[in-house]
């Protein structure tokens, strides 16, 4: 079976939900056995080559209007008109403003069986201008109503789509995998910093992420540990400026930029705290990736980190730098509870979001759609 994906920047991933979910899940379905094409922007895998291998996996760049508003929409368009002269036998866009274009198969190429992924509800964050929002709006709609599937990452999305499009959708969450083996303790020595003495916070700096009110609370609190954040903007100068205003020079905010491999994972596994700030999710690997390294969480009481960590973490009321400063002071005074829970969450992440079995209910949904039998394949 021949199975391209579309909508994600590419592989191998550098930061972005959407980017680490497709990577993840390619690289086993070409283990699988699978013929797997990932659409991506040369801008992105720094790669220019039109072609290549990533384990497995065939990575075709292709151009696109590199500007905030048009970048997605105009890559996606060119990779569906490359897809629709391929022989692909499934096409599945990622994210609602590219399924934006997931009537163009429907059309023109009936026989290829159309998925979509409904990843977040990205009209919801605040980098988007009107227009924008419109169209990612009617995005959610096409999302739901062009493929003959859709998959949503969350039960709140699936929810979403029920009572917002009477759609139901199929849930398979984002997956956590994460590796133990791999670390580099320079990267402690380059930012000078002490296991178990940091909060770390691993995100797009864009305003969802409300990072503003992480700085804002941590900033009202009394510690010697230091809070690292972990990652770039995302065409959003303005706001990465706004973040280092609130921080006022303050030695102890630590501003690491984008991390990956093992740089990412050593700063993991030596935090004391992961935060979770965010005012909007889908459903966030890098809480997922925290919880599993066992770190003890507090996150913003949104219902998406909820559904995640229920009564395993700490949890403060979203936007709210004041109750967010008052969980911030209790985890720092308290970590033989945040532990506790931290060991609790770890044990049930590992067995509801794993990607071996996050796999095997995407080959069955394509098998069920494209109505192959797939009986030979392992994971």
């Amino acid at each position: 079976m021949k199975i391209a994906f579309i909508g994600q920047k590419g592989i191998p991933t550098k930061q972005g939900g959407i980017e680490k979910h497709v990577e993840e899940l390619s690289i086993r379905l070409a283990k699988a056995g699978f013929d797997v094409t990932v659409y991506s922007r040369p801008y992105y895998t720094n790669n220019r080559q039109k072609t290549y291998f990533y384990n497995g996996v065939r990575v075709i760049n292709l151009p696109s209007l590199k500007t905030k508003n048009l970048d997605a929409i105009t890559h996606t368009f060119i990779s569906t008109i490359h897809a629709l002269l391929q022989n692909y036998d499934i096409i599945h866009y990622h994210g609602v403003g590219p399924a934006l274009l997931s009537w163009l198969p429907r059309i023109f190429r009936p026989q290829i069986k159309v998925i979509s992924t409904f990843h977040c509800i990205d009209r919801q964050h605040q980098k988007w201008s009107s227009f924008a929002k419109l169209m990612l709006a009617c995005g959610e709609w096409a999302a739901c109503h062009f493929p003959h599937q859709t998959i949503t990452v969350s039960r709140v999305l699936q929810k979403y789509c029920r009572y917002r499009f009477d759609r139901e959708t199929t849930y398979i969450p984002n997956g956590v995998d994460v590796s133990f083996a791999q670390t580099n303790e320079e990267i402690l020595k380059q930012f000078d910093l002490l296991k178990n003495n940091y909060i770390l916070v691993v995100s797009r700096l864009i305003q969802h992420k409300g990072i503003h009110t992480l700085i804002k609370a941590y900033q009202k609190i009394a510690t010697g540990k230091k809070l690292v954040i972990v990652g770039d903007g995302a065409n959003t100068d303005n706001y990465v400026t706004h973040l280092r205003e609130l921080a006022q020079n303050n030695p102890n905010i630590v501003f690491t930029g984008q991390k990956s491999g093992a740089d990412l994972q050593t700063l993991f596994q030596n935090a004391y705290l992961f935060v979770q700030s965010s005012e909007a999710e889908g459903l966030s690997i890098a809480l997922l990736e925290a919880i599993a390294y066992g770190l003890p969480v507090l996150a913003s009481d949104i219902e998406e980190n909820q559904e995640v960590l229920g009564d395993q973490g700490l949890n403060f009321i979203s936007k709210n730098d004041s109750d967010l400063a008052d969980k911030l002071q209790f985890a720092l005074n308290n970590p033989q509870t945040i532990r506790q829970l931290a060991n609790q969450a770890q044990r049930e992440i590992n067995q509801k979001y794993n990607w071996k079995d996050i796999a095997g209910q995407t080959i069955e949904l394509y098998q069920k759609e494209a109505a192959v039998k797939l009986a030979d394949h392992k994971i």
